[in-house]
C-alpha cells in the first residue's frame, strides 16, 4: 500500500513556484562551478537538460501513480526536487542532497510534516541500485519513471548527439541505438509495476524500429539481431 496523506495538497500555483525554485538551483549549481559546471561541454550536464529530465520525470510519475493507487501529490513533489542537487553534488550523495534541500523548501512553507516526510523518502531513495519490491509504492513509482525517461525516443536522440560530441558519424548510429535497447531492456527486468512495465516495452518496440529503419537504409549498418 501506498503512503496515505489527508492534509492539505500543493496547488498548481505552487506547484509552479517549485519547478521554478528548481530550475533557479540548477542553473546556480552551474554558475557556481568553478569550471564552469561539472561535465557542462555535454548538453545533458546543463541546467536546461536535467530540469527537462525532472519535468519528463514528474509526467511519467504522475502517470504510473495514478494507475497503481499511489499518493500523487507525493510522487509530483518527490520528482520535482528528485534531481536538484545533480549539478553541486557527487553522484553517491545527490539525492540525500536532494533530500536535504526539498525538506528545507517544503518546511520552511509548512506543509504538513508527514507530507514532507513522505516526499524526502522518496527523493533520498530514488537511486535506489536493489529489488524495487522492497520499496514503498511512492518511491517504487519515482524509481521506475526515472529509469523509463532514458528508454525510447528521448534516450536514443540523447544518445545520437552524444555521438556528434564524441566525433562518430552515422555509421556508428546502430551501435550507439544498441546502447539505449540495453538501458531499456535492463528497465524493463527492473520496473515492477504494470504501468511502467508496458511503458517500457512500448518504447522499447519504437527502438528497435529506428534501429531496423538504420539498418535499412545505411548500408554500413549490418541488420540488427535482436
Amino acid at each position: 500500500m501506498g503512503v496515505e496523506i489527508k492534509e492539505s495538497r500543493v496547488t498548481d500555483d505552487e506547484f509552479d513556484e517549485m519547478a521554478a525554485f528548481v530550475f533557479e538551483y540548477l542553473a546556480a549549481s552551474v554558475e557556481n562551478e568553478d569550471e564552469g559546471g561539472r561535465m557542462r561541454w555535454y548538453p545533458w550536464h546543463s541546467a536546461e537538460y536535467r530540469h527537462n529530465h525532472i519535468l519528463n520525470v514528474v509526467e511519467l510519475a504522475e502517470g504510473i501513480a495514478e494507475k497503481e493507487g499511489a499518493d500523487v501529490d507525493v510522487i509530483r513533489v518527490a520528482a520535482l526536487f528528485h534531481d536538484i542537487a545533480k549539478l553541486d553534488a557527487e553522484q553517491d550523495v545527490h539525492a540525500e542532497e536532494g533530500a536535504r534541500v526539498a525538506r528545507e523548501y517544503l518546511e520552511a512553507r509548512d506543509y504538513p510534516q508527514s507530507f514532507v516526510d513522505a516526499v524526502c523518502k522518496s527523493i533520498a531513495e530514488h537511486s535506489y541500485q536493489g529489488d524495487l519490491a522492497d520499496l514503498p509504492l511512492e518511491t517504487r513509482c519515482l524509481v521506475e519513471a526515472d529509469l523509463l525517461d532514458k528508454v525510447g525516443a528521448n534516450g536514443t536522440a540523447l544518445m545520437l548527439l552524444r555521438m556528434g560530441y564524441e566525433a562518430r558519424t552515422h555509421m556508428d548510429s546502430a551501435e550507439m541505438v544498441e546502447r539505449v535497447l540495453e538501458r531499456g531492456r535492463d528497465a524493463a527486468e527492473r520496473v515492477q509495476s504494470d504501468t511502467a512495465q508496458g511503458i517500457a516495452h512500448r518504447r522499447l518496440k519504437r527502438v528497435k524500429w529506428f534501429r531496423e529503419w538504420i539498418a535499412d537504409e545505411v548500408s554500413a549498418v549490418p541488420d540488427p539481431d535482436f
